[in-house]
């Protein structure tokens, strides 16, 4: 179980984006959660991804609190967790190649030698084949580049996925094949999935129930 209980959290203290969210999503579930741009969806995305820690509230993975945020986290829990955001440029080193973008995260936990096959693999899976894997940031598509970051996102398995408007800047046609490609994903390792974004009718084919943003902050008084 993922849940974030009273989940206060913010840029500044004195105003929080976020305040009093409670949110639950259970092993092998897909939770949309819907609201409007700048309600605060992709903060409380970032505190459930162990990216932003909460001024107030807490996040637990399978009934543990979560006390470490970011690379304070234990590696146990930042592997459990993997997430792409709405702008791949904005989440992308322009400097690798996207081969390199997907190995990231296995370098980055010791596990080198498993990147020759991983991203191999990854890349057919998204739809980079050809020589788009060799190319850097600058020389593919936004559509072509988020391919690559939810790549990146699935290269350690994990058991949580967070995808933050994922498919908010591409096409229909890119938007149902990263869309397939989580939901092969899920049915092939049993993963949960929080698909935060403001297209009810996306959410609601994708994702086993909705729920609002004025669901998630009822109980601050929103």
């Amino acid at each position: 179980m993922l849940e974030l209980k009273d989940v206060t959290a913010g840029y500044d203290r004195a105003a929080p984006v976020v305040r009093g969210a409670h949110l639950a999503l259970r092993p092998g579930e897909a939770l949309g959660l819907l609201g409007p741009s700048g309600c605060g969806k992709s903060t409380l995305a970032r505190v459930a991804a162990l990216l932003h820690r909460p001024d107030r509230g807490a996040l637990l993975l399978d009934g543990v609190p979560v006390t470490g945020y970011r690379h304070r986290a234990p590696r146990a829990l930042r592997t459990a967790v993997g997430v792409v955001f709405q702008q791949p440029r904005l989440s992308a080193d322009p400097r690798l190649r996207l081969r390199d973008l997907i190995a990231e995260p296995l370098r980055a936990t010791g596990r080198r030698d498993e990147v020759e096959s991983a991203v191999g693999e990854l890349a057919r899976r998204v739809g980079l084949g050809g020589d788009l894997a060799a190319r850097r940031p600058h020389e593919v598509s936004d559509g072509q580049l988020q391919r690559a970051c939810l790549a990146r996102a699935l290269v350690l398995s994990p058991r949580w996925l967070i995808c933050d408007e994922m498919t908010a800047m591409l096409d229909a046609s890119t938007t149902a094949a990263l869309v397939g490609v989580v939901e092969e994903y899920r049915a092939d390792t049993g993963a949960g999935l929080l698909a935060v974004g403001h297209d009810p009718v996306l959410l609601g084919r994708w994702c086993d129930r909705t729920t609002h943003w004025d669901e998630v902050t009822r109980a601050a008084g929103h």
